[in-house]
């Protein structure tokens, strides 16, 4: 299962991504999380030092090799430089599992603290005022096109703050979309601008509460978002205890909110994943970017009668 993080920024959705990697993991699941926010900080989150976020390999400097790696033996993309962000695996294309030896994983996916993590990468030098972050970004939408994740599976995306990700087809990609809220109309506010870019698309957007202190906090939560409220979590010394550097086992985080976190998960669990319509909603982003940008030509790439978990 696929699951993104979201949220304005500081509401706390590199702390839920964290924690909900470590309650998988503690469980002995299967586990991709991938940091595709601007602010790389799930590294950091998860348990690495400063010394090893700082050597932790990134999708965006190894583009060519994933795309080289994916393309296979796909007859509808002729080289690896013309795939883009948006193009759909195809008859002869690569699929990737959550767990597998594959030359991508091995240059790009690191085990921090137990949990294997993939970072889209933060910007260069050479990228200020020249690119925008979807250009790093792009590197993972092309890794979950491609991966086909199999019962008791998952995959955690750290997404970026607000309702940037709705700038690529990326939003698309998951079977539950985790908002992170504050009790705070600006949280909220974020909460009404992503459901509005949702709904279209049959996203299922779940809120999930955090920083709640008291009963007040609640209740305005339930008044602004109603139904949509799956869970919520309190103030905790454990995450703060996490934010001085002193990462604690996941065991011991406060009951009520390990208990929001299983919550998330049975919520995920509870999902069918419609193959079919996640290869045609990945097939109708492309086409976009084909008409909007990248040449009407690749529409070519598409391969009609492809669903990925037949490939």
């Amino acid at each position: 299962m696929k699951i993104a993080f979201v949220g304005k920024g500081g509401s706390g959705k590199t702390t839920l991504s964290a924690l909900f990697t470590r309650r998988l993991i503690a469980g002995s699941a299967p586990v991709l999380a991938i940091d595709a926010d601007i602010n790389q900080h799930l590294a950091a989150a998860l348990g690495a030092s400063d010394e090893q976020v700082l050597t932790l390999p990134t999708l965006s400097a190894h583009l060519p090799l994933i795309k080289d790696w994916l393309r296979g033996s796909n007859p509808r993309i002729p080289s690896a430089d013309k795939m883009i962000k948006t193009t759909p695996p195809g008859t002869g294309s690569r699929m990737l599992k959550v767990v597998e030896d594959n030359p991508i994983y091995a240059a790009c996916v690191r085990e921090v603290d137990g949990a294997r993590l993939a970072l889209t990468g933060p910007f260069t030098d050479d990228d200020l005022g020249v690119a925008c972050y979807h250009s790093k970004v792009g590197a993972a939408e092309l890794l979950l096109n491609h991966l086909v994740d199999g019962p008791g599976e998952y995959v955690v995306v750290d997404m970026t703050a607000g309702a940037d990700s709705f700038a690529s087809g990326l939003f698309t990609r998951f079977d539950l979309t985790a908002l992170v809220c504050e009790p705070t109309l600006r949280s909220v506010g974020v909460y009404r601008q992503y459901l509005g870019y949702a709904k279209d698309f049959g996203i299922r957007v779940a809120v999930i509460g955090n920083k709640v202190c008291d009963q007040d906090d609640l209740d305005f939560l339930r008044d602004e978002v109603g139904d949509n409220l799956l869970c919520w979590l309190g103030r905790s010394g454990h995450v703060r205890s996490a934010e001085r550097g002193r990462v604690l086992p996941i065991t011991e985080l406060e009951p009520d909110n390990l208990a929001a976190l299983d919550t998330i998960r049975a919520e995920l669990d509870g999902t069918v994943r419609d193959w079919a319509a996640y290869q045609r909603q990945a097939v109708e982003f492309h086409l976009r970017n084909a008409r909007a940008w990248a040449g009407e030509d690749l529409a070519a790439q598409v391969d009609p009668g492809f669903v990925p978990a037949a490939g």
